[in-house]
């Protein structure tokens, strides 16, 4: 239990702190924009190239684990589309709602990661952000411009959807990081230095910002597809990873990295997915929160395990 406390108090403490700076107007919608993109566009991304850039990789483990972590989040969209067609969701409401499903919180998953397993758990995660976001990107548009009633024709969506995956700042840092561990022998020590200091202003920022964005406003007239989607993102998602981990014989550090991975919340990056491809951000707001207060179980399972 000591571990599940020193692990997921500082994170959701930070995040409580967030909702609470901006209720109480210490912090404004405009900061947490201006931090969230700096976070997205240069914070994130230099800690994921330090910290994969730090240290030789095995690529082989490591695509095995994308590999198996991939297939879990297929099986989940799977059946999750199934059931906005079985289920007649409403095509406003179905990219939301499927994004809600599989998509995860990378920010609290590298906070937990290092929190609980260390920068080799960091390293661990960094990976998967690398290898596994395109996939996620690609699903989410995917399922937003089929079930969405978009005036824009499909082909300027796709080649939209693709210069995205190519500009994605995440993707970026990873490839440029995983390019230099595999070509030079670590960092020079100023180069370190400044890297880790800039990597230290992430986190915190990152999980401030969340916490003053998170509101449960519309908890009311979407509670039923809000908590449906946080069953398959927190309970069917780390169920079948659990099980294709397993499968591809992966145990010790990387099956527990990867079945943290599966049961994170979801991302806040929805909402913007969302907005900016007509589907219902109302539903995008309630699940990202509400998956985020129902994550603790999950994650504090992971971790005992």
């Amino acid at each position: 239990m000591a571990l599940v406390l020193n692990s997921l108090f500082p994170v959701f403490a930070l995040l409580a702190l967030g909702s609470l700076l901006r209720r109480l107007n210490a912090t404004t919608e405009a900061f947490i924009a201006v931090s969230d993109r700096l976070v997205y566009y240069v914070f994130f991304p230099a800690m994921l190239f330090w910290k994969l850039g730090g240290s030789p990789l095995k690529l082989a483990d490591d695509l095995g684990l994308a590999s198996a972590v991939t297939a879990a989040v297929l099986t989940v969209y799977g059946a999750s589309t199934a059931c906005i067609v079985l289920g007649k969701i409403d095509a406003f409401q179905a990219g939301a709602f499927s994004q809600s499903c599989f998509r995860i919180n990378t920010y609290v998953g590298m906070a937990v990661s290092i929190s609980a397993f260390g920068e080799a758990g960091g390293r661990y995660f960094a990976v998967l952000i690398g290898l596994t976001i395109p996939t996620l990107n690609l699903l989410s548009v995917a399922t937003l411009i089929w079930f969405g009633a978009q005036r824009t024709p499909v082909a300027k969506r796709i080649a939209q959807t693709a210069r995205a995956l190519l500009l994605n700042p995440l993707i970026l840092g990873c490839l440029a990081g995983i390019g230099y561990g595999q070509t030079a022998a670590g960092f020079p020590t100023f180069i370190d230095h400044t890297l880790r200091l800039a990597s230290s202003v992430t986190l915190p920022l990152a999980l401030l910002s969340i916490g003053g964005s998170l509101t449960l406003k519309g908890f009311r007239s979407h509670w039923r597809l809000s908590l449906l989607a946080s069953f398959f993102k927190l309970a069917v998602l780390p169920a079948a990873g659990f099980c294709w981990l397993r499968a591809a014989g992966l145990n010790g550090l990387p099956f527990s990295v990867g079945m943290l991975y599966l049961a994170l919340p979801t991302s806040t990056a929805l909402y913007l997915l969302s907005a900016q491809l007509n589907s219902d951000t109302q539903l995008a707001a309630t699940a990202i929160a509400l998956s985020t207060l129902l994550a603790f179980g999950p994650m504090a399972a992971v971790l005992l395990l």
